[in-house]
């Protein structure tokens, strides 16, 4: 699943243009490494999101198409806040 999309289903970010502008300044790693707005995930993946005065790390636990806002965060678990 592409990155930007990710963080839109797991409700991290809440567009996913918003994503796409946060990604295309790099303020997201992935694995350690810059990640872009097409950047594939997979389970497994540690992920850190540079937003405002606020840094998470998380790692990616499952992938989805559409889930509600309670299962939203089930798709990750949070490494650092």
């Amino acid at each position: 699943m592409r990155l930007d999309k990710f963080l839109k289903v797991s409700r991290l970010i809440p567009r996913r243009a918003v994503a796409q502008d946060v990604l295309q300044e790099g303020l997201v790693t992935v694995n350690g490494r810059p990640a872009k707005p097409a950047t594939r995930v997979k389970p497994g993946d540690v992920v850190v999101l540079s937003f405002g005065h606020r840094t998470i790390k998380f790692e990616v636990v499952g992938l989805a198409e559409h889930v509600t806002a309670k299962e939203a965060p089930g798709l990750y678990r949070l490494l650092e806040d």
